[in-house]
């Protein structure tokens, strides 16, 4: 099995058997993001306390690899200061834009087998679609504390 198939297996299972699909109900931060240009449709939410992600889980609509982003960045998240989830959107965001980054700074390995997705300009905004509502989200948190 080639690299690119293994990585097509891991987007695949977390597109089919999403982890985090749902809603937050107490205490959360929520945002909603869309990708006109393809009809993606994401809301993510946190629970953050004490300048921690300590629950996040996502509901949407769209391609495979919008879906299964947001479900590797929720995975990713849990648990992590606000600070270092920024820092992991940061380098997700450079992965995408075909920089080298190095694999084993992200907390989930499943994130690698997105790297894929920056040999096509047109998918970058699919897989980093639920990053920048995590973005937001983090950002606005801080601000409320």
């Amino acid at each position: 099995m080639s690299l690119d198939d293994l990585y097509r297996r891991v987007i695949m299972d977390h597109y089919q058997k999403p982890r985090n699909r749902g809603r937050i109900e107490d205490g959360t931060v929520t945002v909603d993001l869309n990708n006109p240009t393809c009809g993606d449709k994401i809301s993510v939410q946190m629970r953050v306390e004490e300048g921690k992600i300590e629950e996040a889980k996502f509901l949407g609509e769209g391609c495979s690899i919008s879906l299964a982003s947001a479900s590797m960045m929720t995975e990713a998240v849990k648990g992590l200061e606000v600070d270092e989830a920024l820092r992991l959107v940061d380098l997700f965001s450079r992965m995408m834009q075909g920089e080298d980054v190095d694999p084993d700074e992200f907390p989930l390995e499943d994130i690698e087998a997105l790297q894929g997705v920056a040999k096509f300009p047109a998918r970058i905004k699919c897989a980093t679609l639920a990053w920048k509502a995590l973005e937001k989200g983090a950002k606005e948190s801080v601000q409320k504390s």
